[in-house]
């Protein structure tokens, strides 16, 4: 699998009783957006990545899993960043800035859903720069695909990542692959999916459907550019086209689909990006990344 191989993103897990958490940092003067798609998001701090809103900057962002739960594992990256004087500039000193969103796996995990204390020690991880593997780890602990025909298909999923380059900018992506659907490979054939007899009817349940297994995909797109919120934010919304390649069905209303796009300000040549060649490749590496997660346990560099 290849490597991100992103200027200055530093990725870090935390793994315990089939849940967990991934932590994303960011160098100084990183920008972000967001678009959530699915109808069942798990979030934290997305609508201040708006591009109409006033804060233009983005410091960590957090995976995890435990539904709801999890989003309190942002807690303690937030901490970790603030005792190293990192964060938006107040008059009462830095206030970091760490959305956070999470993936449904109350029912894979054994243990208590990831806390401040798993996020603290995912972002010391990350800050080692010491690489982190792929597959059934950190916020893809406990990550299913193939659910819509019932839960007993279900097959696991987990962590994944694909890297591109356009203009001599680099565009590498980090899932996490929790999805009622499918993994589909280009041609449509199904990479990991729903073991269920064929004939088995989709969404076999009473609703809400979400009940017996919720889901969703998480993407975070990382460009060593300077790109504007604005720009980020089109990049998110192609994210999700990567979603739709790579999954079937994708965005539905048991799904909390969110993708993010951050720009590192650390142009990687002096090319001027172009915004709509840079949208294709992002949804390509997204769908990559999404294919790629079910690949167990390889190393990656960072």
């Amino acid at each position: 699998m290849p490597s991100l191989a992103i200027s200055g993103v530093r990725i870090g897990h935390v793994t315990r009783d089939g849940t967990g958490v991934t932590v994303m940092l960011f160098p100084a003067g990183s920008v972000g957006s967001a678009e959530v798609r699915g109808g069942a998001p798990a979030t934290r701090e997305t609508e201040v990545l708006h591009p109409l809103r006033t804060v233009a900057r983005i410091d960590a962002l957090v995976f995890a899993g435990g539904s709801a739960f999890g989003l309190a594992a942002a807690d303690g990256v937030v901490r970790y960043l603030a005792e190293r004087g990192q964060g938006y500039a107040t008059a009462a000193g830095p206030v970091p800035i760490v959305p956070a969103a999470c993936v449904f796996d109350l029912l894979e995990s054994s243990g208590a859903p990831p806390g401040p204390r798993d996020g603290y020690e995912a972002a010391a991880v990350a800050a080692r720069g010491e690489g982190f593997e792929t597959g059934p780890v950190g916020a893809g602990a406990g990550a299913t695909v193939g659910k819509w025909r019932g839960r007993a298909g279900a097959v696991p999923g987990g962590v994944g990542i694909a890297a591109g380059e356009v203009d001599g900018v680099r565009i590498g992506a980090l899932v996490v692959v929790n999805a009622l659907g499918d993994v589909v490979a280009a041609d449509g054939s199904i990479l990991a999916g729903s073991v269920a007899p064929a004939e088995a009817p989709a969404f076999p349940t009473p609703e809400p459907f979400e009940e017996s297994r919720a889901n969703t995909t998480l993407a975070a797109v990382f460009l060593d550019a300077a790109i504007d919120k604005s720009g980020c934010h089109l990049v998110a919304q192609s994210a999700h086209d990567g979603f739709a390649r790579a999954l079937r069905p994708a965005h539905t209303r048991f799904d909390g689909d969110v993708a993010f796009a951050i720009a590192t300000g650390a142009p990687s040549s002096e090319v001027v990006p172009n915004l709509d060649r840079l949208r294709v490749v992002a949804a390509d590496v997204v769908a990559g990344a999404i294919r790629a997660a079910t690949v167990r346990n390889d190393t990656n560099d960072g």
